[in-house]
């Protein structure tokens, strides 16, 4: 399966704030289900963002760097989207967030990457 690394707060945002774009300089033509990451850089100038513009707090002990958060699907890539989260220049389009119950500790990569098969003999959400 893909996963994707994100810095944190961003991370957070697609399962506690229906953050459903994820903005990129490069597209993608993959679709389909990945494994959401939070990387262990934190963007404390988005997290600021995100406070002044929607009034989302996030609590320091919901930093969740280094770990596996839960998976989403990328529905599409987009030059455009009426979003509150694009960005541009590119939006991957992202639906059914589903957060995982327990962290997974994995290391980041830097695009898409490929987790192993044996990573779902005991996936959370399973």
């Amino acid at each position: 399966m893909k996963a994707l690394s994100l810095k944190q707060p961003w991370a957070w945002a697609i399962f506690y704030c229906g953050k459903d774009i994820e903005n990129r300089n490069w597209a993608t033509k993959y679709r389909g289900r990945i494994l959401i990451h939070a990387s262990k850089n934190y963007d404390a100038e988005g997290a600021t963002w995100l406070m002044n513009h929607f009034g989302f707090i996030i609590p320091e002990y919901q930093d969740f760097r280094g770990y596996i958060l839960g998976s989403v699907t990328v529905a599409d890539c987009v030059k455009y989207s009426p979003s509150r989260w694009f960005f541009g220049p590119y939006g991957f389009v992202l639906k059914n967030p589903v957060e995982f119950k327990k962290l997974i500790p994995w290391k980041g990569k830097l695009g898409l990457f490929e987790i192993p098969n044996d990573f779902f003999i005991d996936c959370p959400d399973k």
